[in-house]
């Protein structure tokens, strides 16, 4: 099944009676969404702009199925409650699991689940960052915005002169390939699955002018970019992250920023984002200190894990979710 599949959809009769799930975390223009693609699914939804927590688990209780965003970790505890509430299948909307425990869900009877989206604007948002990284964009658009329209010293760097490094080939790793190569770069790619085409990581670190990451987030790939592979990386070189922030080791990160060794950062994802990215923090404290010294660095972008939202991304969220969950039982239906 593809991202827009739509022979996932096409002759498909709304399941009857009504499919009830309840959609957790959904902001306004998923609501919308949802409403509008759920009665041609034949499913009656209760949405809620709450995270899913031991006080929303109750919403669940009649509803087999439940759909969660990824903004808010899900801890065991709330797992739990949701099966004593009834629920056996929950569909996260986002690729990766990281902010839940699928095997503890699996142990207390319940499935979990991916969506496929479009990785289209992950990866037009990936080369943005790039192109804004080696342009020294951050520092152009500041002085600009106080009317300081002098040049500086600091010259741009041009794609076709870099070689990039693109860690995880998956579809949205490919997709990010796919776009550098118009602009005549080199690009050397690694993955966990080794091929003639693909080179060791501590080589794509040695050779590349700037490293971006596309890799799943689990166990084997927690602070892949630790202290010693971001020593092995060129000197001057630019990270870029839009996958999940604890892929790097920020505190690693940050010093190497700070030392010179690296040239810049680009990060839509930063590790401990969790109650501060999507919340307005202008009139509140940030814990995050590595963020806040992350801010402090000219040389850094942060983007606050926007990457993914767009109209098309969004849409296929909602109506997988969805599908997901109508499958899901289906299968229960009939298997």
């Amino acid at each position: 099944m593809s991202y827009s599949d739509p022979a996932r959809t096409a002759g498909r009769s709304p399941v009857s009676p009504k499919l009830g799930i309840t959609v957790y975390g959904c902001a306004q223009d998923e609501a919308a969404l949802f409403r509008a693609v759920a009665p041609r699914l034949g499913v009656e939804p209760t949405i809620t702009e709450a995270a899913v927590s031991g006080a929303s688990v109750e919403l669940a209780i009649g509803n087999r199925c439940v759909s969660v965003d990824h903004k808010t970790r899900i801890p065991n505890p709330v797992i739990l409650a949701l099966s004593r509430a009834g629920v056996v299948y929950v569909s996260t909307r986002s690729i990766g699991y990281d902010h839940i425990d699928v095997e503890y869900a699996a142990s207390v009877g319940i499935t979990v689940e991916n969506v496929t989206y479009s990785p289209d604007g992950v990866a037009d948002y990936t080369v943005m960052l790039m192109l804004m990284a080696v342009r020294n964009a951050r520092a152009t658009v500041r002085r600009v915005d106080v009317h300081d329209y002098r040049l500086t010293g600091a010259r741009g760097k041009e794609l076709r002169d870099l070689t990039i490094g693109v860690v995880g080939t998956g579809r949205i790793g490919s997709a990010v390939a796919d776009r550098l190569r118009g602009f005549g770069c080199r690009i050397v790619a690694h993955d966990r699955f080794p091929t003639a085409d693909r080179v060791p990581l501590d080589e794509l670190l040695r050779l590349s002018d700037v490293v971006t990451l596309h890799t799943p987030l689990n166990a084997d790939t927690h602070h892949l970019m630790d202290q010693c592979r971001i020593a092995r990386m060129k000197q001057g070189a630019v990270l870029v992250n839009t996958g999940r922030g604890s892929l790097v080791d920020t505190e690693a990160l940050v010093a190497a920023l700070e030392s010179g060794k690296l040239g810049g950062a680009a990060l839509d994802v930063v590790e401990g984002e969790e109650g501060i990215f999507y919340a307005d923090c202008r009139t509140r404290p940030i814990g995050n200190k590595a963020l806040l010294r992350l801010h402090g660095l000219p040389n850094v972008l942060i983007s606050p894990h926007t990457a993914y939202y767009t109209d098309r991304a969004l849409g296929d969220m909602v109506e997988n979710s969805l599908l997901n969950c109508v499958d899901f039982e289906s299968g229960e239906q009939h298997g």
